[in-house]
């Protein structure tokens, strides 16, 4: 086991939060680099914060809502939208499209976290489909 020193609070923060950025990171560009469906892989991404991850995800979550109070923080916790968008950059060069994405994307993040919403994945699919169609 290690044993890890942070000077202040903001490094702490910044150090976990770039760990869970990477993490993510890490998914969606595989997710990218895949020739599968990419709205599937990423509404699995997505449908996997209810299942067994639900404790970690609402840790995270709560690390990026902190993120959204302390500066420091603030360029760690846009990676996942830019992360988001990368992908939906894969599908549509429509920049109105991307950002629908991105919302819906993170919109459902947030549903599953606070109110258990659906976690299936084809049904966080179809609800990307049509942020990407409108």
């Amino acid at each position: 086991m290690s044993t890890y020193y942070f000077t202040t609070l903001d490094d702490l923060l910044v150090a976990a939060l770039t760990s869970v950025a990477d993490a993510y990171t890490a998914r969606i560009r595989q997710i990218i680099d895949s020739p599968g469906d990419k709205l599937a892989g990423l509404a699995e991404l997505i449908a996997e914060t209810a299942g067994a991850g639900r404790e970690r995800a609402l840790a995270e979550r709560e690390l990026a809502t902190l993120a959204a109070r302390r500066p420091v923080l603030r360029p760690v916790a846009r990676r996942w939208r830019e992360n988001v968008a990368e992908l939906c950059a894969a599908l549509t060069d429509d920049p109105v499209a991307i950002a629908e994405v991105v919302a819906a994307s993170d919109g459902l993040c947030t549903a599953i976290l606070l109110d258990n919403g659906p976690a299936d994945p084809e049904h966080l699919r179809a609800v990307l489909q049509r942020a990407l169609r409108n």
